[in-house]
């Protein structure tokens, strides 16, 4: 999320100045929307800043007094408690009145800090080793305030820039006494030490997360005004009561809850009182659920599970019924199904022991044939180079069909032989026997035929 999406470091190279679309860069982000307004009056214009610490966790207003600009998303000092702090520009310009105005900041207010100068080197690598240190008093001084066995929890340690003071975020049900506890706070950590209370949902904010939506919470990303929520804002939009689904990660109900609780308490206005249960001739028919959308009421009957669409009219003639003592003989059901087509929900099907590796199959098939074709070109090539050899030892007056075996039967050799080649070979003084082997030409060297019948046994006298 944000800077990481940009491929750099610094916010900057998103080109919104620390002021990414996710909310990676900066919590509790404010769309600027009043930044290309052009600035009729240099003096009259906004000289307050609002600058935020900790990843946008806590945010607060300083003066600029000099004359340097600030854009969004540069690091500057300011005061703080006997030091400074280092801080991240937010808001600059007109917006910035605005947001004074919903937290009720007066822009002329004598006690709003300023702005000391731009962030130095030194400055940046001080704040990141304080920074540093917060991880370990945070488990420090949970262990410190279990041993004075104090009803409270730690929830967030925040040190100073330059170290000098620590802010101690701290969850409790009740009153808690914490004068000891700050005594050994200070003689521990070397600071002055600030205890402030938070709620729940503020913990949960800090915290940050991901909510049953998909989403960011809404405490960490922009809710800042925390409003009660009770169980009939799910009872008014026909929530189940579960308290694992209307739960947040603070352990609270969501806050969420609220945001349509409007639209549904002005569409169930339209919709009849005290008809939690009419009269029917199967029985008494209670009222399980109220359909905003399409204006039915659902009625359910003892003597089945079956729920029973009614509009509102049917409801209001029923009722009026009931109070002059008619009993009607059914419920006026409404057909609530629709002519769109019901999609099919693909079946479970078990691929295990079916997967075919044919990909696999069909390379090997393609490279054998391509082996076998290889080979027949070969074979090919051969038998031309073979053929010109025999001609060539028949013009010499060879047989190439002789064998090589000099015990092997003149009359079994293999091939045709042409007469006048034998007297000529003799005259040469060649012997055929030898050469066979030598010359190329096919041979055929067949074994000489053997009997096998059995030997004739002596007569037995």
């Amino acid at each position: 999320m944000g800077c990481s999406n940009c491929g750099t470091d610094k916010p900057n190279g998103c080109k919104s100045n620390g002021g990414c679309s996710t909310g990676g860069c900066n919590r509790m982000n404010t769309h600027d929307w009043l930044r290309n307004l052009p600035i009729a009056d240099v003096e009259s214009s906004c000289k307050v800043v609002e600058v935020s610490f900790n990843k946008g966790t806590r945010k607060d207003f300083f003066r600029n007094l000099s004359l340097q600009p600030f854009e969004k998303g540069d690091l500057i000092a300011v005061e703080g408690v006997s030091g400074f702090d280092v801080g991240e520009v937010s808001l600059t310009g007109e917006i910035v009145r605005l947001q004074m105005k919903k937290r009720n900041v007066k822009e002329d207010n004598p006690e709003m800090k300023k702005i000391l100068r731009a962030a130095t080197d030194r400055d940046i690598d001080l704040m990141k080793q304080n920074k540093a240190r917060e991880p370990e008093a945070v488990i420090r001084s949970r262990a410190i305030a279990k041993q004075l066995k104090l009803d409270m929890k730690i929830s967030q340690v925040e040190m100073q820039a330059d170290g000098r003071k620590a802010t101690f975020f701290y969850i409790a049900d009740g009153r808690v006494d914490f004068r000891e506890l700050i005594k050994v706070y200070a003689s521990e950590f070397k600071v002055k030490v600030e205890m402030r209370q938070i709620g729940a949902r503020q913990e949960a904010g800090k915290v940050g997360g991901i909510g049953s939506c998909g989403r960011e919470l809404c405490c960490s990303s922009w809710l800042t005004d925390f409003k009660s929520v009770n169980t009939a804002a799910a009872r008014y939009q026909n929530l189940s009561i579960n308290q694992t689904k209307l739960s947040g990660q603070c352990g609270r109900l969501k806050c969420c809850l609220n945001y349509e609780l409007d639209t549904y308490l002005d569409a169930l206005q339209h919709f009849p009182d005290n008809c939690d249960m009419i009269q029917v001739a199967k029985g008494n028919a209670f009222l399980i659920k109220k359909d905003i959308f399409k204006n039915l009421m659902w009625y359910t009957l003892p003597d089945s599970n079956k729920q029973y669409p009614l509009t509102i009219e049917g409801v209001i003639k029923i009722k009026a019924q009931n109070r002059q003592g008619i009993i009607p003989e059914e419920l006026e059901v409404v057909d609530v199904t629709t002519n769109k087509p019901k999609e099919v929900e693909p079946e479970f099907v078990d691929v295990v022991g079916q997967i075919s590796l044919r990909t696999l199959e069909k390379a090997d098939k393609k490279k054998r044939q391509q082996q076998q074709q290889q080979r027949q070109q070969g074979q090919q090539g051969q038998r031309p180079q073979q053929r010109q050899g025999g001609n060539q030892q028949r013009q010499q007056g060879q047989n190439p069909n002789q064998s090589s075996r000099p015990n092997q039967p003149r009359g079994q050799q293999g091939g045709q032989q042409q007469g006048g080649q034998r007297p000529q070979q003799r005259q040469q003084g060649q012997n055929p026997n030898r050469q066979g082997g030598q010359q190329g030409g096919q041979q055929q060297n067949r074994p000489p035929r053997r009997d096998n019948r059995p030997p004739n046994k002596p007569d037995a006298k």
